[in-house]
């Protein structure tokens, strides 16, 4: 596996365990819609929240959530509402983003950004 899948999945490893330990029950990993995803579907009480993980080795080149940009969140928006249809989800639902910065080598940053705009 590249480095950069490598650290991805550790980044996605850790915003499992970040949402976990803070109630939040993931529901699935990786979702698949043709070439969208969703990294993280989880409940958050009666909400299902859509998660988009960004990690980052550090803020050198921005902030982690700046590489979301407007294609990334359309395909999201695409990817989110074909998952709410498929699952026919009649409940609250919510698109947050979670960054990590670091490395495995470090003890790493880990932001949650709740209730975000997609477009």
């Amino acid at each position: 596996m590249a480095a950069h899948n490598e650290l991805g999945k550790w980044g996605e490893d850790l915003a499992a365990r970040y949402l976990q330990q803070r109630g939040y029950v993931i529901v699935e990993r990786d979702w698949r819609s043709g070439h969208r995803d969703i990294d993280i579907v989880a409940l958050d009480g009666d909400t299902v929240v859509f998660v988009e993980v960004k990690t980052r080795r550090s803020r050198f080149f921005g902030e982690p959530e700046e590489a979301i940009d407007y294609r990334k969140r359309l395909s999201l928006q695409t990817a989110i509402n074909h998952y709410v249809k498929m699952r026919r989800i009649n409940c609250e639902i919510r698109f947050d983003i979670v960054t990590v910065v670091g490395t495995m080598d470090s003890e790493p940053e880990i932001d949650h950004i709740k209730d975000v705009r997609l477009i």
